[in-house]
């Protein structure tokens, strides 16, 4: 799989993002992943054999998730026939869902019970904005490596490394890819990182850095689209 040269920065702050706001779910509301919803069916099962809370919003994670990744499509679908810019109006709405997940965070948490409808709302909230991301990038970045899930992109960086080494039939593995993907892993686990420790100093007050890194992320968008035009 071969990778365009990167043209944006884009990619890189929206995997920052990603990693954060699925950090900080994870802590704040039993075990959520917001991002890479598929974690949530091994969270699930912990949680039905442990006998925690947040079973019901692991359960609702996928459908959600799915719901909001049909509707974004449909948008940005109407969007390119009236807008040379459908990217924007999806994240714009993006920055509305995260501001209102950190409302919800701050305003009910921290969460006792993960599958009260304080907790229920604000996990669905915060997966809704991240199917949005999803969506976009698979549709506007699909050249770039994804911004959410890592295991693909970790594994292709290692057999990368690995033809590096021993190439396969005297051909080496593309360097630009393995920059990029590397590139990706890295801010994916900075955004995880300085979520745990934003966490554990400001506790759910953390989830005011996601619509911030989301309003940087749309500015970096208009300046890299003036920039391309002619």
């Amino acid at each position: 799989m071969a990778l365009a040269p990167p043209r944006s920065l884009l990619p890189l702050v929206l995997g920052f993002n990603a990693g954060f706001v699925d950090t900080a779910g994870f802590l704040a509301l039993h075990g959520l992943f917001t991002s890479h919803v598929t974690g949530n069916f091994v969270t699930l099962g912990a949680s039905l054999v442990l006998g925690t809370s947040g079973t019901i919003a692991k359960l609702l994670a996928l459908p959600v998730f799915c719901i909001v990744v049909i509707a974004a499509r449909w948008m940005g679908t109407a969007l390119a026939h009236r807008s040379t810019r459908p990217f924007a109006p999806l994240l714009v709405l993006k920055i509305l869902l995260l501001i209102a997940g950190a409302a919800l965070a701050i305003r009910f948490g921290p969460f006792t019970d993960g599958d009260s409808w304080q907790a229920l709302l604000t996990g669905m909230v915060l997966v809704a904005a991240m199917a949005i991301q999803n969506a976009v990038h698979r549709v506007h970045f699909a050249s770039a490596p994804p911004s959410t899930v890592m295991t693909g992109t970790t594994t292709q960086v290692m057999l990368d490394i690995a033809d590096s080494i021993y190439p396969r039939q005297d051909e080496r593995a593309p360097t630009s890819r393995l920059i990029q993907m590397s590139a990706s892993i890295v801010v994916f686990a900075i955004g995880c990182a300085t979520a745990a420790l934003l966490y554990a100093l400001f506790g759910l007050r953390c989830f005011v850095v996601p619509p911030v890194i989301a309003v940087v992320a749309l500015i970096l968008h208009f300046v890299e689209s003036s920039e391309a035009r002619p």
